[in-house]
């Protein structure tokens, strides 16, 4: 299958193995237009390290997102702050379009939200396109005596604060669901963050946390160094039919990342919709579909203002969790 072979031809590139405001209508701001855009190189910039699950999207649209807006489309990286270092830099790009960033979902909105240094504000970045999303999902090693979620809940009840669970950063998708997992179930787990998926994976395999808030993908890439206990989805996943989600084991924890692409807020609106329109669509592309299918990833399609308003809805779910949680006035 051509999809095996791109997923291939990735593992050999990598190390391992977007928000809001200011989508509306109107020219937008900033200099120049879509007419003649683009004429040069262009920079798909992922604000974490290799290997995790944005730079595996990153590697299966590469070559497609060239071909289609007829220039060449070179992928590098800007790790740091679960994001926020690349996110701070974003602010500070020429608004041209040339240069456009991963960004994620809730990672955008809990980092301005929950620190003071985050280094940008939500409405910074201007939403080109999401993409995909991977659900939240809990793994623990093969070997754990841990088996269901049931079990996993009266671990951490048995030594409140003692149970570490892993997860890619601070104020990320895996943090925010461990965060929910602790207030719906009234556990006390101890969220270590780590640099990325990529980093987070070895600390499981190697014993350094109990269990990992992770993501739908790394159930199928770690095969059976892991059991998987519960998948963050309203059913179960097509891919993942033995995974049973939070909500049929009593927790109705529904959440994960969304990931797609942003640029500086200043962007002209008419460069931002080239953008949107060419992941628009890499995101038909049978190879890569199938991909993401292999991956279990879930293919999203919210151009920009869609992807405001979903992150409008989502910053209103954080604001009421972490407000009871009092971690926000």
């Amino acid at each position: 299958m051509k999809s095996r072979r791109m997923l291939a031809s990735i593992a050999g590139t990598i190390a391992v193995a977007f928000a809001v405001a200011g989508c509306g209508g109107g020219a937008g701001g900033g200099e120049g237009s879509a007419n003649d855009f683009p004429q040069k190189r262009l920079d798909y910039i992922l604000p974490f390290d290799a290997g995790g699950e944005s730079d595996i999207t990153a590697r299966l649209q590469q070559e497609k997102l060239a071909e289609v807006l007829g220039q060449p489309v070179n992928v590098s990286y800007k790790p740091g702050g679960g994001g926020a270092l690349g996110w701070s830099e974003l602010t500070r790009t020429a608004p041209d379009g040339y240069k456009f960033m991963g960004s994620n979902l809730p990672h955008i909105i809990l980092q301005p939200m929950l620190r003071d240094d985050a280094g940008y504000q939500t409405e910074d970045l201007k939403q080109v396109y999401i993409f995909q999303s991977t659900p939240n999902a809990l793994l623990v090693p093969a070997d754990s005596d841990i088996e269901t979620l049931d079990d996993f809940i009266a671990a951490a009840k048995e030594k409140p604060g003692a149970m570490s669970v892993g997860g890619s950063g601070d104020f990320t998708a895996n943090h925010i669901g461990t965060l929910m997992l602790n207030d719906m179930a009234d556990v006390d787990v101890t969220y270590t963050p780590f640099s990325g998926t990529g980093t987070a994976v070895p600390a499981l395999l190697g014993g350094h946390v109990d269990a990992l808030m992770s993501y739908t993908p790394q159930i199928s890439q770690l095969g059976d160094q892991v059991r998987a206990i519960a998948v963050a989805t309203e059913e179960r996943m097509p891919g993942l039919p033995d995974v049973p989600t939070f909500a049929e084991q009593g927790h109705d924890l529904v959440d994960g990342a969304y990931r797609g692409v942003s640029v500086p807020q200043d962007t002209p609106d008419d460069v931002v919709q080239v953008l949107a329109d060419a992941f628009a669509e890499v995101n038909q592309d049978p190879d890569l579909v199938s991909a993401f299918e292999e991956q279990a990833f879930v293919l999203e399609n919210y151009g920009p203002e869609e992807a405001a308003k979903l992150t409008e809805e989502r910053t209103a779910v954080y604001e009421d969790l972490l407000t009871r949680l009092e971690l926000v006035p």
